[in-house]
């Protein structure tokens, strides 16, 4: 659980920083946590019944494919029909073809279940009955879904060591099982992990630490002073550490602004995925923070300062202002703002487009906004939204009479 520091003026936690350089960022929380031994997703494999992922056996026709039984072991799953079927590929309930898997977990999408050509389909033992081929029965068929979809993975491997375009400075510490790609620059102090991947044309500032198994696609800027925990994805575009929006008026006498320099950095936990083009800004002060297991969507925008716990989502377009904390296990749906200097308990659901104007200290679903209508009805009601305090009021007399 992330709790607010009340004795803050922005509601940070206090910790040491210098010029730019985080003190504890480097040394106990980039560095402790590329040590860990095990990630979250590894605790995750090792939770379920069967971690071992199946071979793949090659068909008379000579494609790869999993047997369903094995892939039924895998998951845990009651299978239905035929265990030496071969199974090559995932594909939608609509368009899947007889050698795919498909799955069955919204029920707007059951009208396609009994006429769907997939040659197995992971469903709940309830509505087994409306598909007549194999299938995989499971509790949590998105679940499956989400585990089975590793095996079909089809992401390139990367072959490790350092491009001869790379630029690495001759102070930065590099696995040797690292990959660094053309055109990325990796800057001096910089302490790069056991597996980690570098995508082209990254650039990582000095005194970053990136974890262990840790993978930055093309074009990830990571700034000065960051750390990124084991096991996290970065997509192309994300910006970590850039300066917060930390600005004063000058005065009355001398109009414009006076920078405050962020001299904070920003601390990723392991197993964090950052989606494409997201910015996360470095504190002012004190870190920015972003827990272990957090998710972010992309084009989202986490300003300084700003902690998120253990667990949370957050979708696309969603903006976050200063010294925001977020507990554990939130989710914050798509284009929702937060403004800043709030606190958010533990196990919030946030709604999509919801301004969060005030903190919220009780767990639970929220929402603002009007709901979709009609133009014509829309624009009657947002007539009467005026009219709500004479409408009030005038009922308040009617009371009195």
């Amino acid at each position: 659980m992330v709790t607010p520091n009340e004795d803050k003026p922005d509601g940070t936690e206090t910790g040491k920083v210098a010029s730019g350089k985080v003190e504890s960022g480097k040394a106990e929380s980039g560095k402790a946590e590329s040590g860990k031994a095990q990630s979250d997703a590894a605790k995750l494999d090792e939770a379920w019944p069967n971690k071992v992922k199946p071979d793949r056996v090659i068909g008379g026709d000579g494609i790869a494919a999993y047997r369903l039984d094995d892939l039924a072991q895998y998951l845990d799953a009651t299978l239905l029909g035929d265990g030496d079927y071969p199974i090559a590929g995932l594909a939608t309930l609509q368009s899947a073809q007889s050698r795919q898997l498909s799955f069955l977990a919204n029920p707007v999408y059951r009208k396609y279940l009994s006429q769907s050509r997939a040659g197995a389909v992971i469903l709940r033992a309830d509505v087994a009955d409306e598909f007549p081929g194999n299938r995989l029965l499971l509790d949590n068929p998105y679940l499956g879904y989400a585990r089975v979809s590793a095996l079909f993975d089809c992401a390139p491997a990367v072959a490790t060591g350092i491009h001869p375009s790379a630029q690495v400075a001759a102070g930065a510490s590099v696995d040797a099982s690292a990959c660094i790609g053309a055109q990325a620059v990796v800057e001096d102090n910089v302490e790069i992990g056991a597996n980690v991947q570098i995508g082209a044309g990254c650039y990582i500032g000095e005194d970053s630490v990136i974890g262990a198994g840790t993978r930055l696609y093309a074009g990830v800027s990571i700034y000065h002073g960051v750390s990124l925990g084991n096991g996290c994805i970065i997509h192309s575009g994300a910006v970590i550490g850039s300066d917060g929006f930390g600005i004063v008026p000058a005065g009355p006498e001398m109009p414009g602004w006076v920078k405050i320099h962020q001299l904070g950095g920003v601390e990723v936990g392991a197993d964090v995925e950052i989606g494409a083009n997201t910015t996360i800004d470095r504190g002012a002060l004190d870190n920015t923070v972003i827990s272990r297991g957090v998710k972010l969507d992309n084009q989202v925008h986490i300003a300084h300062n700003v902690r998120i716990g253990e667990n949370t989502a957050v979708a696309g377009c969603v903006g976050i202002a200063g010294s925001t904390t977020i507990g554990a296990n939130c989710t914050i749906a798509g284009a929702a703002g937060i403004i800043g200097h709030l606190y958010i308990a533990d196990n919030v659901h946030i709604t999509a487009m919801t301004l969060v104007t005030k903190s919220i200290r009780e767990p639970g679903s929220y929402s603002s906004g009007t709901p979709l209508a009609a133009t014509r009805e829309w624009r009657r009601n947002a007539v009467r939204f005026g009219q709500l305090e004479k409408i009030a009021t005038r009922l308040k007399r009617l009371e009195q009479q």
